[in-house]
């Protein structure tokens, strides 16, 4: 079990502060609060939103990973959203996507439901987990610095990478995306990237 410590990072500004630097990334977000900060930072185009599948937002982004390989893909999802999808940790370390970049905002809390404790409240350690299942680097981020110093690694550094971020429990007001239906969403991200003719 990882040694606890209080969250201080505001989530929003994490996010904005990772995907300043995202050029022509392709994000994919997981349910709920990660899909409003990441609309907070900007909608894009080349967002896909998991807009209420629980649990799958790792599997959508190493799909993504290994169908675009010279794309680099980030995942930015939350902790309950991971803890449902474990699984996956394995089966991306396995495809070993060197483009492919996982992020954990973990506020040890259900957001959707309540706000009840996640198991990483009690000591789970994400980033343990992946690191076990054999990315290439897995760490767990308490601060401004060690996040600073993570971002360019996001962009550049070889994968799969993991990065549990510990952000602060706060209820944040919704910032939904400008698209909210499933088909339009996969509509806008497939014709950004491939071009609208890619799948007439």
């Amino acid at each position: 079990m990882a040694k606890q410590r209080k969250p201080i990072l505001d989530r929003r500004q994490a996010v904005a502060d990772i995907l300043s630097r995202r050029g022509d990334t392709l994000l994919v977000t997981g349910l709920g609060a990660p899909t409003w900060d990441t609309a907070a930072a900007g909608e894009h185009e080349l967002d896909f939103a998991n807009w209420g599948g629980m649990g799958g937002a790792t599997m959508v982004g190493l799909g993504v990973a290994l169908a675009q390989p010279r794309r680099r893909v980030l995942v930015i999802t939350g902790d309950g959203d991971m803890l449902m999808g474990l699984g996956s940790l394995a089966t991306i370390a396995v495809q070993k996507p060197r483009n492919l970049v996982v992020i954990v905002l973990d506020n040890e809390a259900f957001g959707e439901t309540g706000m009840q404790a996640t198991h990483t409240r009690h000591g789970v350690d994400l980033a343990g987990m992946a690191k076990a299942a054999g990315f290439r680097g897995a760490t767990t981020i308490y601060n401004a610095s060690q996040l600073k110093t993570w971002i360019p690694r996001f962009y550049r550094q070889p994968g799969p990478l993991f990065a549990s971020i510990k952000v602060k429990d706060e209820k944040l007001a919704m910032v939904l995306p400008r698209l909210k239906d499933g088909p339009a969403i996969k509509n806008r991200f497939r014709e950004a990237l491939l071009g609208s003719k890619a799948y007439d």
